[in-house]
């Protein structure tokens, strides 16, 4: 039998490379998965043999121990691989393709599938709608994060590259569209932004920088990234961001310095239910980002809100925040007709389009995340350099298909 190593989480703080099992078409037991997923036939799908797969914040919420993440649960959703098998109910994706893997899970038979909400499927997580693979509470299918994973309804979720050859010369770009640059596309999007926009995206990091990016291909005039980390914040000028530095204090000013007014149409949150607060020595305070955007976003305007937010939060700052519960200015956003979009990206709304961007030199996503590739055995060290605030998105390479 192939051998199948994996990044697993063990403990607050730490990952580590363990050995797990091949993949078969049957999902088996183990840590995180719904006991009533436990034997389901996976007929419908292929194992894969991972080129690429990335270190993302989400998981880095699991890592710091802010979830109810079990030990030795298997990480990573954000997939780009090769088929080697395919299940005898798969009829279109054949032995060779090679395909990214939208992070959520989706059935493509049930009423949200078919409306193309695709992350919040109503069939492959028994505990909730929605599901991504090796991540906690969706399901427990396994993680990506290893040289080989099984991917269900394969004809339905995966992206076939067009041209191989071609798919590998730009794989690094094509490996973000498992999750960061549609999930940083969604944000813009459903933040209304188009052409002559003023933009601001709260955080720098990978999902931000996508949002930003996504930002600039939607149209927009000015694109206005905030973050505490000075070094994440060079890398949006690079590509022609302005940006605020919240170690000095709240957006409003600096926007205003930049757009002559204190506000934006706007704005997209890449930060999520570990916010911090502004100024220098800035502690955490959850809701932080929700509300600034709320005060800076022009009324009628939207949010768009990529950054997560959970339900169980072991090491929230208080027992409110413990349970998702935060102290948002709600009043502000309906007295100013504000519209929120939250959720997970629906992945397949936007990679196909990305996809073609990326190809036809339209965007280039891996230069302006700054995206790093490294050996699966340098999966701890990457994640460690990421917790600390590298300007760099990790990219697992476990087979040796990328240079």
């Amino acid at each position: 039998m192939t051998g199948n190593k994996a990044v697993a989480y063990k403990e607050p703080g730490k990952v580590e490379l363990i050995d797990i099992d091949y993949p078969t078409f049957e999902l088996k037991d183990g840590p995180g998965v719904n006991p009533a997923n436990v034997g389901r036939a996976v007929n419908h799908g292929v194992i894969l043999k991972t080129v690429a797969t990335n270190i993302c914040g989400s998981d880095q919420h699991m890592v710091r121990g802010r979830t109810t993440a079990p030990a030795d649960l298997v990480l990573g959703h954000e997939i780009t691989g090769e088929v080697v098998e395919v299940g005898r109910d798969v009829e279109f994706i054949k032995v060779g393709d090679l395909c990214s893997v939208p992070f959520n899970i989706a059935c493509g038979r049930c009423r949200n599938c078919k409306e193309r909400k695709t992350g919040i499927c109503l069939n492959v997580n028994p505990d909730r709608p929605g599901s991504a693979y090796g991540y906690v509470d969706m399901g427990g299918w396994v993680g990506g994060q290893a040289n080989y994973v099984l991917v269900p309804y394969a004809d339905w979720n995966l992206l076939k590259f067009p041209d191989k050859d071609r798919a590998m010369e730009k794989i690094l770009d094509l490996a973000m569209l498992s999750d960061i640059f549609p999930t940083g596309f969604h944000g813009a999007v459903s933040a209304g932004v188009g052409v002559g926009s003023t933009v601001y995206v709260a955080g720098a990091g990978p999902v931000g920088l996508a949002a930003a990016t996504s930002a600039h291909l939607l149209g927009a005039a000015v694109v206005i990234v905030g973050d505490l980390n000075e070094d994440r914040l060079a890398r949006a000028r690079s590509f022609g961001c302005e940006t605020v530095d919240l170690t000095k204090g709240g957006p409003a000013e600096q926007i205003e310095q930049i757009l002559g007014v204190p506000e934006v149409d706007c704005g997209v949150d890449a930060v999520g239910f570990e916010a911090r607060g502004h100024g220098h020595d800035a502690k955490e305070a959850p809701a932080t980002v929700l509300n600034s955007l709320m005060d800076i976003t022009a009324a009628g305007g939207a949010l768009g809100i990529p950054g997560l937010y959970v339900t169980g939060d072991p090491g929230g700052i208080d027992e409110a925040a413990k349970t998702g519960s935060l102290s948002l200015s709600l009043g502000t956003g309906w007295a100013k007709s504000l519209s929120f979009t939250t959720g997970q990206c629906p992945v397949m709304k936007y990679n196909r389009q990305l996809m073609m961007a990326i190809l036809n030199d339209k965007v280039n996503i891996a230069k302006n995340v700054n995206a790093k590739a490294i050996t699966l055995e340098e999966a701890p060290k990457g994640y460690a350099e990421f917790d600390a605030g590298a300007a760099t998105k990790y990219v697992l390479n476990p087979n040796g298909y990328l240079s």
